[in-house]
């Protein structure tokens, strides 16, 4: 019999719940990484992801962040083993506001953040598509905000969620919990994008590629303002809208651009 001498053995690192790759061009591919719980919105999830966006905020060469996942499910939303495992109050809000905290930066990144969704979305992971900018979906994806079966109204999912899906189509999801396919997703304003499950990887290339051709600056300014003056009174929302332009307008590539338009010719960014 051969005795392994365990103290000598390497210790396995566990795999990380968030995979993250970066591309030549500035596009960082953030992938749940937890498929055996359905890339559940536990603590060590939320983490990794925190830090993930941190680190683009930060770095001004990103251009685009993709949000994907591994397994059949993109995202089951919180871990409810875990909750039950922990009734106290104050233990719910460090959760919620560690996955607010998450879902508020992904709404501040001046970079677009799209959503790749190749099956469930529930829950929290229902909130997590709807907070993105942008989201393309597989045929076979599905939605809801099951919250409501198990007795918890899906409070936070509620906010991006409203901000997407007309009150009455929103709050029917909030009240049944039910599922709605991704062609009823895409029609009440939750997906941009529906494709065969085969077509998903170049359905979101193709939207990088018609990002990546603008400049980052505009997108930034661009994509700051839309969710500012959604806020806002129209008056308000309109002074806003003008500030912003005018400051646009006075950026580099935005002069290029009209120089452009005037000689007809492609404006020449630099990348």
């Amino acid at each position: 019999m051969t005795v392994l001498d365990t103290a000598q053995m390497p210790l396995q690192t566990p795999p990380s719940p968030l995979a993250v790759v970066r591309d030549e061009r500035g596009v960082v591919t953030l992938t749940l990484n937890d498929p055996g719980r359905f890339n559940a919105l536990g603590s060590e999830m939320l983490v990794a992801l925190q830090q993930a966006l941190d680190a683009v905020a930060q770095d001004p060469s990103a251009r685009a962040v993709v949000l994907a996942a591994q397994g059949k499910a993109f995202c089951a939303g919180h871990n409810l083993k875990d909750m039950a495992a922990h009734p106290d109050q104050a233990w719910y809000q460090k959760l919620f506001a560690q996955c607010s905290r998450v879902m508020l930066s992904i709404h501040k990144l001046p970079v677009p953040v799209i959503a790749r969704v190749q099956g469930m979305a529930t829950a929290a992971g229902c909130q997590l598509v709807a907070q993105c900018d942008l989201a393309v979906a597989a045929e076979d994806a599905s939605f809801a905000t099951s919250g409501i079966h198990y007795g918890l109204f899906c409070a936070t999912p509620s906010v991006p969620l409203v901000r997407n899906v007309p009150a009455k189509r929103a709050m029917e999801m909030l009240l049944t919990g039910d599922f709605i396919d991704a062609r009823t997703a895409q029609a009440q304003g939750l997906l941009n994008r529906v494709v065969p499950a085969s077509a998903l990887d170049a359905e979101v290339e193709k939207l990088l590629q018609s990002i990546l051709e603008k400049p980052r600056t505009a997108i930034a300014m661009g994509k700051a303002l839309v969710y500012q003056q959604r806020e806002l009174g129209i008056e308000a929302a309109y002074q806003l809208a003008g500030q912003t332009m005018a400051l646009n307008m006075m950026d580099p590539a935005a002069q290029e651009g009209a120089q452009a338009f005037a000689e007809k010719r492609t404006p020449e960014w630099k990348r």
